[in-house]
């Protein structure tokens, strides 16, 4: 599985970009961002899910695949990924980068 080449990163609830597009690109991820429906009207990654950190219940996370968080610059997915790792999920991790990063080395955008 794709998702093993994320321990390959320092701290190993984080993911690089790098990882990151390519998983996204293959599909092997369940992209979940925690951004307020507003910010994630305004441009998200293809595909990813809406589940913002304000009404953020990691019990609703879905499990079929691996799970990245992402926020706008990853504050707020460090602390769902925190809620994430409390409730016993360790399939989820957090891209730090968020999408200001995703946004400056070209991701797609819906």
């Amino acid at each position: 599985m794709f998702f093993n080449l994320f321990s390959r990163t320092p701290d190993p609830a984080n993911v690089d970009l790098e990882t990151f597009a390519a998983a996204v690109k293959a599909e092997e991820v369940t992209v979940v961002d925690v951004r307020e429906p507003n910010e994630f009207a305004a441009g998200h990654i293809p595909g990813a899910v809406s589940h913002p950190l304000s009404r953020f219940d990691a019990r609703k996370l879905l499990a079929s695949k691996p799970v990245v968080l992402i926020c706008q610059a990853g504050g707020r997915s460090r602390n769902a990924l925190n809620k994430a790792h409390a409730s016993g999920r360790e399939d989820v991790k957090h891209f730090p980068g968020g999408m200001s990063q995703w946004r400056m080395h070209g991701g797609s955008v819906a």
